[in-house]
C-alpha cells in the first residue's frame, strides 16, 4: 500500500447560506485558453480573490496534451449551492496510457477505474448532491467537530482525480431534477472522508447511471433519536421530493448502553414516524437493517452483537408494508464465507507501521476499509435486484451478480489509497 501521509482536510472559503445564489452551469477544459462557452481550467486556483472554480485541496496537475494530468491526485472544485448535479466528464490524454477514478465530495466513488490510451477519449457521467448545514426552514444541522470543513457540508462541488496518471479533458457541471436518494444512517453508512475507513453508502453511487442522485446524510455516531436531534432528519425533510427515497440504517449506537441508547419502543416509534413523514411527501422508504460487527464463535459463525434491533426493524418493515434490505442477514452470510481470517482483510486491521506515525496496529471490527465497504454495497445492490425494489430500475446496465456466500477476494479493490489519513476510528457514542 502506498501511503502519502497524513493530513487534514484543507477548505477554502467559509460556508455561506444555502440557497443564497440560484445553482450555476460550468463547462471548463482542460486547456489555457477555452473555446466559446467554457472556461479554462489552466493556472486557477478555487478561492483565489473571488474565483469560484478551479484546482483545490492539493497541488495543481500539469495541462497538457489536451488534458489535465498528474501521477499524484488532483482536485477541482466549483462553487454550487444545495442541489443535485449531472456532472459529465471526459477522460484520459493525447500522450499517454491513463487509469483514472472519480470522487465526488468527501470520497464518494462515482466513476472507477477507467483505462485510456494514449489519445483515446472515455466520456462518463453521474449525479452529485450538493449540501450545506442550513435547512430551508431556518434551522441548521449541528455539525460535529470532525464534520467542520467536511467537502460534504461546504458551499462547492469538489472532483477527485486518481489512479494511474489520472487525467480528465473537460468537466461538465449542469442543475438537474431527477430522484434523490436520502440516506440517514451511522459511521458504517457514512461518507468517511479520511484512509483507511469507508462505509457502504459512499460506494453506492458508483453503481448507478445518471438519472439519480446519492445523497448520503449519514454521521458517524448517529442514533435514530439523534439523527432528529441535530436536525438531519429536518436538513432532508426540507428537500425531498415526490419520486424521492429515504433509506435509514440504525442500530450500531442506539443499542449502546449510556446518554444516547435508544429503546427498542422509541426505535421502532421513530422509523414508523419517517416511514409517514417520507409517505407524507411521495417519497419511498427503504429500511436497511445493521450489518454484523466482527465478532466469531468458535466454529467460525458470526456472535449477533445488535440485540433485538434488527429483528424489530424487520417487524416494521412488515407491519408498515415497507422496502426491507436486510443486510443484517446478508452480512452474516458474506461474512462468515469470508471466515475470521478473510475478514480481517475487509475491516479496518493493519499492522503497525502500515500507515505514517501508526505506531500501533489498528484493530476495528465495526469499521471497514474500501474493499469491505465495496462488498456491502455490492450486498446492497443485489438485495434491491432481488427484491424488485424500485430503486433497481436506476442500476447501470451491465452490474455482475453478487452472492454474497461467494465473496469477492481483496484485490478486487485497486483503486489507490486518498491523500488524506486519519488513525483515529469515527466518531462513536
Amino acid at each position: 500500500m502506498r501511503c502519502r501521509g497524513l493530513t487534514a482536510f484543507l477548505v477554502v472559503g467559509a460556508i455561506v447560506p444555502a440557497f443564497a445564489a440560484p445553482p450555476a452551469s460550468f463547462h471548463l477544459e482542460c486547456a489555457s485558453r477555452a473555446r466559446h462557452g467554457a472556461q479554462a481550467l489552466a493556472g486557477t486556483r478555487y478561492g483565489e480573490g473571488e474565483q469560484n472554480f478551479g484546482f483545490d485541496l492539493l497541488a495543481s496537475p500539469q495541462v497538457s496534451g489536451g488534458a489535465c494530468q498528474s501521477d499524484a491526485p488532483f482536485f477541482v472544485s466549483v462553487t454550487e449551492p444545495d442541489g443535485d448535479y449531472r456532472v459529465t466528464v471526459v477522460l484520459g490524454n493525447d500522450a499517454t496510457r491513463a487509469v483514472t477514478t472519480v470522487k465526488a465530495e468527501a470520497r464518494r466513488l462515482m466513476v472507477e477505474q477507467v483505462s485510456t490510451r494514449p489519445g483515446q477519449k472515455a466520456k462518463r457521467s453521474f449525479v452529485v448532491n450538493v449540501r450545506t448545514p442550513e435547512v430551508k426552514t431556518g434551522e441548521r444541522v449541528r455539525l460535529k467537530p470532525r464534520e467542520i470543513g467536511n467537502l460534504d457540508w461546504d458551499d462547492k462541488l469538489t472532483l477527485e482525480f486518481i489512479g494511474q496518471n489520472p487525467s480528465v479533458r473537460t468537466i461538465e457541471i449542469t442543475p438537474v431534477k431527477v430522484p434523490t436518494v436520502y440516506i440517514a444512517g451511522d459511521s458504517t453508512v457514512v461518507d468517511q472522508d479520511k484512509e483507511p475507513w469507508a462505509a457502504w453508502g459512499q460506494i453506492l453511487p458508483v453503481f448507478f447511471n445518471d438519472k439519480i442522485a446519492i445523497a448520503n446524510e449519514a454521521e458517524s455516531g448517529e442514533t435514530i433519536a439523534s439523527f432528529a436531534g441535530e436536525h438531519r432528519f429536518d436538513k432532508i425533510f426540507s428537500a425531498i421530493r415526490p419520486g424521492d427515497f429515504l433509506m435509514m440504517q440504525f442500530a450500531h449506537n442506539d443499542q449502546k448502553p449510556g446518554r444516547g441508547f435508544v429503546p427498542i419502543p422509541q426505535y421502532e416509534e421513530l422509523l414508523i414516524r419517517y416511514i409517514d413523514l417520507a409517505r407524507e411527501r411521495g417519497a419511498h422508504p427503504v429500511l436497511v437493517t445493521s450489518m454484523n460487527r466482527r465478532f466469531f464463535t468458535r466454529g467460525g459463525k458470526i456472535k449477533p452483537t445488535l440485540g433485538d434491533y434488527p429483528r424489530a426493524m424487520r417487524e416494521v418493515a412488515r407491519e408498515q408494508k415497507a422496502a426491507l434490505i436486510d443486510l443484517n442477514a446478508i452480512s452474516k452470510t458474506l461474512f462468515e464465507a469470508m471466515g475470521p481470517e478473510g475478514t480481517l482483510e475487509a475491516f479496518v486491521h493493519y499492522p503497525a507501521n502500515t500507515f505514517p506515525q501508526q505506531a500501533r496496529p489498528l484493530a476495528d471490527n465495526t469499521h471497514f476499509n474500501s474493499y469491505g465497504a465495496l462488498e456491502l454495497a455490492k450486498c446492497i445492490v443485489q438485495s434491491m435486484r432481488d427484491r424488485h425494489l424500485r430503486l433497481a430500475k436506476f442500476l447501470s446496465h451491465g452490474i455482475p451478480l453478487f452472492d454474497p456466500a461467494s465473496p469477492d477476494p481483496p484485490g478486487i479493490w485497486s483503486v489507490p489509497p486518498d491523500p488524506f489519513w486519519s488513525l483515529h476510528a469515527p466518531y462513536e457514542r
